[in-house]
């Protein structure tokens, strides 16, 4: 057996049952980017980072992650069409399905850690069949130092296998593409896929269930970051995908915490990860320079094509997907935390990308109305997006994150309601969507607006401001913000046809309305007013 970098001695693939005859452990990304290129697997880009294809799947596959039912999870996890379950003799066959096909070939391993408190810190060995696969471990978990590799010891094992695909008939899956997680073995298996992100949210959902449900940590599907001179001064920013999380969280004046996945404990606010996921679909180094700036030597580009005749990603293109994305190691931000860690956020901010031109830009929440939008989780599609979108269409994920949480959403939503009135926290939501009309009609709020509006609630300088709740919503508006012109501020104002906003406003608040049913008995007296007002005729 031919071991090439560098491994505790004592280490082997042989508990996995994989016996593959040339294993590389631990290579450096330089190293992994010489693999790529020389199995035809990337192409070395103008800025230094590799240029990489996932094939056929772009973006995960949420209806194709299972969850193995057995004794630790039958009674736990909320299961339904979001944690699929899957029987334990289809999880050990296609185990072994993978373990097989590893075998046959080289594989890449990697030592790694997930969560920067040491406290609540996991250790996982990643085994791929892609060197880039392994390269994106590097990026996105915290890389242990030789000392820490000499004595690794993994609790946890993902092994992905793009090129492992399962038979539906015989696996019990729906397609040939699968992400099992088996919480009994401490296990993932991922095949037929090649999207990295099934790696990095695997293993977010693995801290989603562990995290709550035994260390009492709340995990969070967010971004964060702390001023410079003040580790207290924390805000946290939950969205979806598209919102704005790396964006808004990658402030030049502010330090960086994380971009996609915290917890938060009785210590304070910690980064799951060691790197950052960001999307790139038009992106400009004039209003994102440190995401741009981040694009380098280590940095793995995906599905993006080059401008003509060149080397240089082509950012404004979607011709493989609206989803290309880059990953790279957190140190590639100039103001990043290391450790990845901070006190208890004082704001935290819920983004929304509302493409029907109706929430306004900035709001501040009642405790109530923090506890409804939370358990919403609003934002969203336009067209363009996915096939068969020809016009925006509302999306409700619960917490900002329902596809990564095995247990039920109110658990998530108890855990950051006491924390928030513990620590005081002022909550704001922020639509970085559209104004002056929907998508199609308006127009994309200006990030720098964005920006200024969040800066002016960090520094405390909407707080003494008038504010407006006369809306459908209910929310608070604030009647003025430096650097923000007034007018943009209440959205209504902003449309044409104020008549045409009413009617759009009242369609949006019955979806609110609509999609809350599911959670109303659970919720609490406060949290249930907090629903807008959906009228009978407008």
């Amino acid at each position: 057996m031919v071991i090439v970098g560098h491994k505790n001695i004592s280490a082997s693939l042989e508990s996995l049952n994989i016996q593959s005859e040339k294993q590389y452990w631990n290579l450096l990304p330089e190293q992994l980017v010489e693999e790529s290129i020389r199995r035809d697997m990337g192409e070395m880009t103008e800025l230094g980072a590799i240029l990489i294809k996932t094939g056929r799947f772009t973006g995960r596959s949420p209806k194709d992650r299972f969850i193995v039912k057995d004794q630790m999870t039958e009674n736990n996890v909320d299961w339904g069409p979001i944690n699929i379950s899957i029987d334990n003799n289809y999880y050990q066959g296609l185990k072994k399905k993978v373990q097989d096909y590893l075998s046959k070939g080289d594989v890449f391993v990697r030592d790694a850690y997930a969560c920067a408190d040491k406290d609540y810190r996991l250790s996982l060995r990643l085994v791929t069949e892609y060197p880039w696969s392994n390269q994106f471990g590097y990026n996105m978990f915290l890389r242990p130092d030789r000392a820490e590799i000499n004595n690794f010891e993994p609790e946890w094992h993902v092994l992905c296998a793009p090129g492992c695909k399962a038979d539906p008939e015989t696996d019990g899956t729906r397609q040939e593409n699968f992400a099992i997680i088996s919480f009994e073995e401490k296990t993932i298996i991922i095949g037929g896929t090649g999207y990295t992100g099934e790696i990095k949210k695997g293993i977010f959902s693995v801290l989603n269930f562990i995290l709550p449900h035994e260390k009492k940590v709340l995990s969070m599907h967010c971004s964060a970051n702390m001023g410079k001179e003040d580790k207290e001064d924390v805000a946290v920013f939950f969205g979806l995908s598209g919102t704005g999380k790396t964006t808004l969280s990658a402030d030049s004046s502010r330090t960086l915490i994380g971009d996609d996945e915290h917890g938060w404990s009785d210590n304070g606010v910690f980064n799951f990860e060691g790197g950052c996921y960001a999307k790139t679909i038009d992106l400009n180094p004039k209003t994102e320079p440190e995401i741009y700036n981040a694009i380098k030597h280590r940095a793995i580009l995906e599905n993006l094509v080059y401008e003509e005749n060149t080397r240089m990603p082509d950012f404004a293109s979607a011709e493989i997907t609206q989803n290309t994305r880059v990953s790279y190691p957190i140190f590639h931000i100039d103001n990043a935390a290391i450790p990845s860690k901070g006190g208890h956020p004082k704001n935290i901010f819920f983004l929304t990308a509302d493409a029907f031109g109706i929430l306004p830009p900035i709001s501040k929440l009642t405790p109530g109305q923090a506890m409804y939008h939370f358990i919403s989780g609003y934002t969203a599609k336009v067209a363009g997006t996915e096939d068969g979108v020809s016009e925006p269409q509302a999306t409700f994920s619960a917490c900002f994150g329902a596809p990564f949480l095995p247990l039920h959403p109110t658990k998530y939503a108890e855990m950051l309601s006491e924390r928030m009135q513990k620590h005081g926290v002022d909550v704001w939501l922020i639509n970085t969507g559209w104004t002056k009309g929907p998508y199609g009609e308006g127009h994309r709020m200006k990030l720098a607006y964005t920006r200024a509006m969040i800066r002016e609630a960090l520094q405390g300088h909407l707080k003494d401001v008038e504010y407006d709740s006369n809306n459908i919503f209910g929310l608070n508006i604030p009647q003025s913000c430096p650097e923000v012109p007034d007018n943009l501020l209440n959205p209504r104002n902003t449309w044409s046809d104020p008549t045409a906003y009413d009617k759009k406003a009242n369609e949006l608040a019955g979806m609110f309305v609509s999609n809350f049913e599911k959670y109303y008995e659970e919720a609490n007296e406060e949290c249930r007013n907090a629903a807008p007002i959906v009228k009978t005729s407008v």
